[in-house]
Parts: C-alpha cells; sequence; structure tokens
C-alpha cells in the first residue's frame, strides 16, 4: 500500500502525462462531450483504484477501456455528435466530413482521427487502445476505405 503523498505524487505525474492522450482517444471514440465526460470518468475510477491500476503494465491503456466502456453505455441515451462545419465559412476540411466520420464504427473513427488528426503512430494507437498494431492497421484501412465512398473521393 503507498503513502497518502507517494500515491497523490504517483497518480498526479500520470495524470499530467496521460490526461491529454486519454481525452483526445476518448473524444475520437464517442464525440467532444461525452469524451470529455468519460475521461474524468476514467480518471476518476483510476484515482479510486491507483495502488491496482498504477502498477499495470499498461494503466493508460486500462483507463482507456474504462472510458470506453462507461461511454458506450452513456451512448445508448446519445448519439456521437461531432462538431460540423460552420456555413459561410471556407472551410479547411471537407463539411461532409463530421458526417462521413460518425458513419464509422467506433473503432474506425478511434483509429483514424488519432493516427490522421492527432498524428499519432499507428504504435501509439494500438498501445492506448490495447490492440496489436496489425488491428489498427486493419481499422485504419476499413475506416479509410468508408470515408472515401462516403466522401465521393477515389483513391489510387
Amino acid at each position: 500500500m503507498l503513502s497518502d503523498q507517494v500515491r497523490v505524487d504517483s497518480f498526479s505525474v500520470f495524470v499530467s502525462e496521460v490526461e491529454p492522450r486519454l481525452r483526445a482517444a476518448l473524444v475520437a471514440s464517442f464525440g467532444p462531450e461525452v469524451g470529455r465526460e468519460m475521461t474524468a470518468e476514467a480518471l476518476a475510477y483510476g484515482w479510486e483504484h491507483w495502488d491496482r491500476v498504477g502498477g499495470l503494465e499498461n494503466p493508460a491503456g486500462y483507463l482507456y477501456a474504462v472510458g470506453r466502456s462507461k461511454g458506450r453505455r452513456l451512448r445508448r441515451r446519445r448519439p456521437v455528435v461531432l462538431p460540423g462545419v460552420p456555413l459561410g465559412v471556407d472551410p479547411w476540411i471537407e463539411p461532409g466530413l463530421p458526417a462521413a466520420l460518425a458513419s464509422l464504427t467506433e473503432q474506425q473513427r478511434t483509429v483514424i482521427a488519432l493516427h490522421h488528426g492527432y498524428e499519432w503512430s499507428l504504435g501509439e494507437v494500438a498501445d492506448m487502445l490495447g490492440v496489436s498494431k496489425a488491428t489498427v492497421q486493419n481499422h485504419q484501412r476499413r475506416g479509410l476505405n468508408k470515408l472515401r465512398r462516403r466522401l465521393g473521393v477515389s483513391y489510387e
């Protein structure tokens, strides 16, 4: 059992290093509103169980799974809502992209957002999601193909 101060210090260091990446992953999975809420829920769970979670090989990946589990239950009541592109503004993104991303599976959307949006390596995505790099590559390939079809973009 950790002393109270050591527990607080080790968890504080963990949160400062992991929270932005955990939030990015959960926002990519569930949208901004639910993703931020699930980040807070996952970190609260991490604090409550820090003696066990802190000793895991991949505590960030574990807390991502905790947030994802809680987010799925919440999402049954609220669909994924991604911010749209404002009308009348020369967008730097394709206006149909938010709807196209929302049509992907959770895993495809998360992988594409983290790898292409946040510029994480495939290995970093695999670590956070707790899956193999090959699984990440499969989700990416399928998701990009679906996005291209939905947006009417050919790729060769």
